[in-house]
């Protein structure tokens, strides 16, 4: 009879683990990783916050441009942790996050800090556009330490392995949980 009970009890505590809404860890994204994630989130906010606030520009396509990258820093990077970090990756059948998270993470780590030097170079003078680049650059070594710490927990996921399979592991993994 305790043994009945002991097999009940343990497939309860699966089932409330499955039905989790937040993943952390998971295969695509690890708490360093998601700590470094929310600080990217946070800092591009702040930037494209303070560059909203800006009400009169002299030299305004500078300004334009850290906007459209701040504002795309930040809402693709809420997509993207939202996904990764609850079971909405698992919903989508997508099994190359590791890809994507990459060459989104190294696109915005090489338009970020362009835009924040560009904005910090031809602004009109405000403190506010100054801040807004400051937040940008800070922002920018946030995604370029994502980048690394990504290289270097997971390898390079574009890399074709022996067999000729890309994240042949995780999506062996991925399929496994569906």
């Amino acid at each position: 009879m305790a043994s009945v009970e002991t097999v009940s009890s343990t497939a309860n505590m699966v089932e409330i683990k499955e039905n989790k809404w937040f993943l952390i860890p998971n295969n695509y994204l690890d708490r360093a990783r998601f700590v470094i994630k929310v600080v990217e989130l946070l800092l591009s906010f702040v930037a494209f916050v303070l560059e909203e606030v800006v009400n009169r520009c002299l030299s305004c396509p500078p300004l334009y441009f850290f906007e459209f990258v701040s504002c795309t820093a930040f809402l693709f990077t809420t997509l993207l942790l939202v996904i990764l970090s609850t079971n909405l990756h698992r919903a989508l059948k997508i099994y190359i996050w590791s890809i994507l998270d990459l060459v989104y993470t190294t696109a915005v780590a090489c338009l970020f800090p362009i835009a924040s030097i560009v904005l910090l170079c031809i602004n009109g003078g405000t403190n506010l556009e100054r801040a807004a680049a400051a937040f940008g650059i800070v922002a920018s070594i946030a995604f370029v330490v994502d980048v690394v710490v990504h290289i270097k927990t997971k390898g390079l996921p574009l890399r074709i392995r022996n067999q000729g399979t890309q994240d042949s592991a995780q999506t062996a993994a991925c399929v496994k949980e569906t």
